[in-house]
């Protein structure tokens, strides 16, 4: 295998964000002031996420029917064929909700491994989240380290990511090339790390498809 690619869900391949789509229809304006207070630093993203998912009042059978509505972005099934060609492991990342991740992937046809917060059901329209990858040393305080994907075996390996946002930030320091926007871009023009510009997956895919013509066969 050549290496891996690591991609981020909401904002990257669900372009509408499906976390905030959910939060909005479920949760109550309070959501909303819980989001200010993790963007002005007096809550982190983990506890942010915790408190958000416990304002959630909605059934199993109302979540699903809000997420048929959600879609992702059309071009990632060329994205992922390009990977595929070139023998290079598709893993989702996300900061967000693995129900809402994975029920949306699975819906597009896609079976990637992917690793997200958990999202549990309490019964009635209760909710509960787990970090299973949460890291005690993380930095940012996110609920899934998205550094800690990369296992020493894959450290040798080439490592692309996909990303728009801060959860972002700590697994592009280390990639060979990042394809960025939003957030993410700015943060890589900041920090001079390799990565190109990007606004969708049509766009990442031919930028990715160049990178890799030029840089993987140099290497090999």
């Amino acid at each position: 295998m050549l290496g891996q690619v690591y991609v981020d869900f909401d904002g990257t391949i669900a372009p509408n964000d499906p976390t905030d789509r959910v939060f909005a229809r479920f949760c109550g304006p309070k959501w909303l002031s819980l989001e200010r207070a993790c963007q002005q630093g007096r809550l982190s993203p983990r506890a942010t996420m915790a408190q958000q998912v416990d304002l959630m009042r909605a059934t199993p059978a109302a979540l699903s029917a809000l997420v048929d509505e959600l879609k992702i972005d059309p071009e990632f099934a060329t994205f992922v064929a390009l990977c595929r060609r070139w023998d290079l492991r598709v893993v989702v990342v996300s900061d967000g909700l693995d129900r809402v991740v994975e029920c949306m992937l699975q819906a597009a046809g896609f079976a990637l491994p992917v690793f997200a917060n958990r999202l549990t059901w309490l019964g009635g329209e209760r909710w509960g989240l787990d970090f299973p990858y949460a890291e005690s040393a993380c930095a940012a305080s996110l609920g899934n380290c998205k550094c800690g994907h990369r296992s020493p075996r894959a450290l040798a390996s080439l490592a692309v990511v996909v990303g728009d946002g801060r959860s972002d930030f700590c697994i592009a320091e280390g990639a060979d090339l990042v394809l960025a926007k939003g957030q993410l871009a700015a943060h890589c023009r900041r920090r001079n790390l390799p990565h190109q510009p990007i606004a969708d997956f049509a766009h990442a895919t031919v930028a990715l498809d160049g990178w890799l013509a030029q840089n993987a066969r140099q290497s090999a």
